[in-house]
């Protein structure tokens, strides 16, 4: 068998995008993915199907393998001739021992290439508005490793020389021993009242920042219970922080969000919370499907085959228009032969993915549901008309039912099915678990029982009950009726059943909140 390849890649600081595109290109191709605590878990969402995804990383009180171990699985995994991706926090170069694992694998002859990664050195005060060099404050830097005990910290450490070589010193790794570093740091010339600033999880969705001096940071951690991992900043640039703490500022900042929409249509909505300062976390529970049951396909056929009878096609969904084309590909039907039908939509989404194909929509309705529909093209319906209507196997039967009573002739047409999805991020699993969400976004009644289910599924017993106190956030008052029915406790939703309309009300609720706590403390 040949040999595989190796990749040691840095995968920055902990938000995903800030990964290197030839970092992303190689987790992508990777067969095997190793990785560790500081590399984002939404990054695995990259790997190609059917990639291994295994767990190397360390905590402060264990090792779930040790550095040697990791070195010689790399090796093992490239001579059974996969493609390997070692994932690791920040720069693989910067305190990452990658020189270790290098040397391994070269010394087995096997190929490896080391991809460069945004040190958390510079991102993670970037992050808390510390920029690392000021051209009035500091022109250099020093990065110090402060993972060690303090006799090995002396030993690596020329406190002499270190203290005031440069203008920002960072130390990595040093929470523990942030007394220390700050009695040697005055011990050997820097003043007492020289800023410090500790960082917490930066660039991610837990990031907290403490800021003090060299006497006083020690009692402010303890203070705080301010835990690792974290990043240390000593300097002027610290008085920075007040004037340009930019991510902190963003009205989602430390708010993680569960996505469950269906992945295929997730992608919208997580990057709108995403450049809000929020963290999606994708759970999609339910998944879209041709049907297989060859009566369903038979009626498609069939309901294709009589294009040139239809006086309307009402689309109720983004999904009906995909799948209805899909339909029209695999029976090779032209699309000119509905010629004779007029074409209606529920929702702006759904009107676009329609001019997206060159299809224009009579009318929008106000309210972007069936009924809303019926309200506004009322007068333009008239009886015997027949209605195609391509769209999911858990529609509403309200439609076809009021154009029925109308006199007009519905042709329901079951183009996909909706399924609990299978496949699971077992990290945002974990998050619900532990009530690590603040807030669940539902755009359908299909997501809030798939969800329920699912929950239920993974073991525990009152999925609602253990939902209480987290943020819901409706699409529109048809959702927000299963979840209440479901025993859940909706408390956003907006006045359009839109996905912009839903993150403009996430976004007001959390300011809603922010208000009031400021208020409660200045009450107090």
């Amino acid at each position: 068998m040949n040999k595989g390849i190796v990749y040691l890649v840095g995968a920055g600081p902990g938000d995903p995008k800030l990964i290197t595109v030839r970092g992303l290109e190689c987790l992508k191709r990777s067969d095997v993915v190793v990785y560790d605590r500081l590399a984002s878990p939404r990054l695995l969402r990259h790997v190609k199907e059917g990639a291994r995804k295994i767990y190397v990383g360390k905590l402060p009180d264990r090792h779930t393998m040790k550095q040697e171990e990791i070195n010689q699985l790399l090796v093992d995994l490239a001579l059974e001739g996969h493609t390997v991706t070692r994932l690791k926090g920040g720069d693989p170069t910067i305190f990452g021992r990658v020189g270790e694992e290098a040397e391994l694998l070269q010394d087995n002859g096997i190929t490896f290439e080391i991809v460069p990664g945004i040190t958390s050195a510079i991102a993670v005060p970037a992050y808390a508005g510390i920029p690392v060099t000021h051209r009035d404050l500091a022109s250099s830097l020093s990065i110090i490793t402060g993972h060690e005990s303090p006799d090995k910290l002396d030993r690596s450490i020329h406190w002499d020389k270190v203290t005031n070589a440069t203008g920002t010193l960072i130390f990595l790794m040093g929470v523990a021993k942030i007394g220390y570093i700050a009695e040697q740091l005055i011990r050997h010339g820097k003043p007492a009242h020289t800023p410090v600033a500790l960082i917490r999880w930066g660039t991610r969705v837990e990031q907290e920042t403490i800021v003090g001096t060299l006497e006083s940071i020690e009692r402010i951690v303890k203070e705080a219970n301010f835990l690792p991992p974290a990043v240390i900043v000593v300097g002027e640039v610290v008085l920075q922080r007040e004037k340009l703490k930019w991510y902190e500022q963003k009205p989602l900042f430390g708010v993680r969000v569960l996505v469950t929409r269906a992945r295929a249509q997730a992608s919208d909505l997580a990057d709108r919370i995403e450049e809000l300062g929020g963290e999606p976390c994708e759970l999609p529970v339910i998944e879209t499907r041709e049907p297989k049951d060859e009566a369903v396909v038979a009626s498609i056929r069939t309901a294709l085959a009589e294009a040139e009878q239809y006086d309307w096609i009402m689309f109720t969904s983004v999904n009906g228009v995909d799948y209805f084309f899909n339909w029209l590909a695999r029976f090779d039907v032209d699309i000119r032969r509905f010629h004779t039908a007029r074409i209606a939509a529920v929702g702006p989404k759904t009107a676009e993915a329609l001019r997206k194909r060159g299809l224009g929509v009579v009318q929008l309705p106000a309210k972007f549901q069936a009924e809303g529909m019926l309200e506004q093209l009322d007068l333009e319906l008239k009886a015997g008309e027949k209605v195609l209507l391509p769209r999911g196997d858990l529609a509403r039967e309200i439609l076809p039912r009021e154009l029925a009573e109308r006199g007009l002739l519905p042709v329901e047409l079951n183009v996909y099915e909706t399924v609990l999805a299978d496949d699971q991020d077992e990290q945002a699993l974990d998050w619900i678990r532990n009530r690590e969400i603040h807030a669940i976004t539902f755009t359908s009644s299909s997501t809030v029982i798939n969800l329920l289910e699912l929950l239920k599924r993974k073991g525990i017993e009152d999925p609602a009950g253990h939902l209480a106190g987290i943020a819901i956030a409706s699409i529109g008052p048809l959702t927000t009726q299963t979840a209440v029915e479901a025993g859940l406790t909706v408390t956003i939703e907006p006045e359009e059943a839109t996905i912009d309309a839903l993150v403009e009300a996430l976004v007001q609720h959390q300011v809603t909140i922010r208000t009031n706590v400021k208020h409660s403390r200045t009450i107090i």
